[in-house]
């Protein structure tokens, strides 16, 4: 029979002859520690490119409204970005809509300063008043990210998924 007398052994036979984590036990712990902290840098989306779809929405509803607007008004609107030489009215002027009313201003700026648009095979995006327009591409750029909006003509400009 055990004595728990101060320097006697504490070894029983219901009790565990060692205190602390096995080998096993730890290396089971960094494992699940791992996978959890790559699953989170997974989860992390990149700034520029959560901007650069964010920019993609709003140039495509601003499009749409332009379009819709020019159908409306029986004229012909064009979107133009700034050229990179900068012969634009305006310097400050990221891109423009040529062609509608003053009475419904529309944005001139980007959301982020470093956002820049071209336009595929053209100097600008023809909006309208037809209702079926030939198929266009924006390609916009921000750092070393690229998205492109599409139309066939017939739907509305889209982001399109490679």
């Amino acid at each position: 029979m055990p004595t728990w007398a101060p320097g006697s052994s504490r070894t029983g036979a219901g009790r565990a002859a060692a205190r602390g984590f096995t080998l096993i036990e730890l290396v089971i712990v960094i494992a699940i520690v791992a996978v959890s902290a790559a699953l989170v840098t997974l989860a992390i989306r990149d700034g520029y490119e959560a901007k650069l779809e964010e920019e993609g929405e709003r140039l495509a509803a601003l499009l749409e409204m332009a379009r819709a607007e020019a159908r409306v008004q029986g004229t012909s609107v064009v979107w133009l970005p700034r050229r990179e030489e900068g012969n634009e009215v305006d310097p400050n002027m990221q891109f423009r809509f040529v062609g509608l009313s003053d009475r419904q201003p529309m944005p001139t700026r980007w959301l982020d300063a470093e956002t820049r648009a071209q336009v595929v095979g053209a100097n600008g995006v023809v909006l309208g008043p037809e209702a079926i327009l030939p198929p266009q591409r924006i390609v916009l750029m921000l750092a070393d990210r690229r998205i492109e909006l599409a139309s066939d003509g017939l739907a509305p400009f889209a982001v399109a998924r490679p």
